[in-house]
């Protein structure tokens, strides 16, 4: 539509793909860069450019032409945003915000800085000095080490439970150390702030994670929280994005600890794998309500239409090679069991390879439809 202005995607991976399916609903133009046709967001792009969203050169020449601009990933190189913004180009999230988040030492001292409850951390400058911090008796196990750049769905992160476990188990570079909390429940609360302050804020989810690939494997909404302590999560995780100023969605991941205490783990400044289920389970999906935010449009009702729960579908153990999938007709004869693959055409242990979102007239029966597709559904490499 002429009246829409052109929208830039800085990558083009399964967030991307999702936000082109969002945006297809209202014709919208969108252009898409990333290193690779082969790659999800491609076919439903308008225009996909090859280019590398790491490289200055590749974005200010994807951007040229554009009205707005945003990511689908935030480890980038924010030069080039920096410079548009400047150029009148409207990036959002804005550059700033993407540094500050993308660097989870400069995340964590933001939150110590403006009063948001988080786990006790320090930063280290590498894994040496976190080795001497645990010889000299100043840094004691279990804790949590984390990069401070670069992780993502699982990586840059080493729980270190006892001192043997140092330096076998550290990670090199820059990081920080996080003093390990006494989990009860894994939540996430998907926020929407527009340009104009408009907030919108989605149900509380629960998120249950694989014991060893570090990813969420189970994703339940609402969470089963009693009434005070759902409010307390949706209004810390407001706080968070008001504080930050952010435009665009913030995902925001919190620890409800075993005495009740809620604390921010990290954030995603763009849509989030615990805002999947919203495709299928809530008036506005996170990816309308992104592109809402982002073209300063009204922000859509987030209300839960229906219980959800949602699946990771990983790349099974021990499969690297072409993508096939077994099981996939015992999966479309469950009611309201909504698979979504990604498309991508190798498969690899724990590879992100889709999700399958089940609803349910209870969390219970939508978690065991969504329990018996897991079972039924196998990503393999095709002999």
């Amino acid at each position: 539509m002429s009246n829409f202005p052109k929208l830039g995607i800085l990558g083009g991976g399964q967030l991307g793909k999702m936000l082109c399916q969002a945006a297809s609903s209202w014709h919208l133009p969108v252009y898409v860069l990333d290193r690779d046709e082969s790659f999800p967001a491609a076919p439903y792009a308008t225009v996909f450019q090859r280019g590398d969203f790491r490289d200055y050169d590749d974005v200010m020449a994807f951007a040229r032409g554009l009205d707005v601009v945003t990511i689908e990933i935030e480890h980038i190189d924010t030069r080039a945003l920096h410079e548009l913004e400047q150029a009148g180009v409207k990036v959002y999230p804005q550059p700033d915000k993407i540094d500050l988040i993308k660097d989870k030492g400069l995340q964590k001292q933001f939150y110590a800085d403006h009063g948001i409850a988080t786990t006790d951390f320090r930063l280290f400058a590498d894994k040496e000095e976190v080795i001497q911090a645990v010889k000299e008796g100043d840094l004691h196990p279990p804790f949590v080490q984390k990069t401070r750049t670069g992780g993502y769905d699982g990586q840059g992160v080493s729980v270190i439970r006892y001192r043997e476990e140092v330096p076998a188990n550290l990670l090199e570079g820059p990081c920080l150390v996080e003093t390990m909390a006494d989990i009860d429940k894994e939540l996430a609360v998907i926020v929407a702030r527009s340009a104009n302050g408009e907030v919108k804020v989605f149900n509380t989810v629960e998120m249950e994670f694989h014991p060893t690939a570090n990813l969420v494997e189970f994703l339940i909404c609402p969470a089963a929280l009693d009434g005070d302590t759902d409010g307390r999560a949706s209004k810390l995780a407001v706080e968070v994005v008001q504080k930050m100023e952010i435009v665009g969605l913030l995902a925001v991941e919190l620890f409800l600890t075993k005495d009740g205490e809620l604390l921010v783990n990290e954030v995603a400044p763009r849509p989030h794998n615990s805002g999947h289920h919203t495709i299928e389970a809530c008036a506005t999906s996170q990816y309308e309500q992104h592109l809402r935010a982002i073209l300063g449009l009204p922000l859509g009702d987030p209300r839960l239409l229906r219980p959800a729960a949602l699946i990771n579908l990983l790349g099974a153990e021990g499969h690297t090679g072409p993508t096939r999938y077994q099981g996939w007709m015992d999966v479309l004869a469950i009611p309201e069991v909504y698979p979504h693959l990604y498309g991508k055409a190798d498969t690899r242990p724990f590879r992100k390879m889709g999700h399958l979102t089940a609803l349910g007239d209870t969390v219970a029966e939508a978690r065991e439809r969504a329990g018996r597709a897991k079972s039924l559904l196998q990503i393999v490499a095709a002999e």
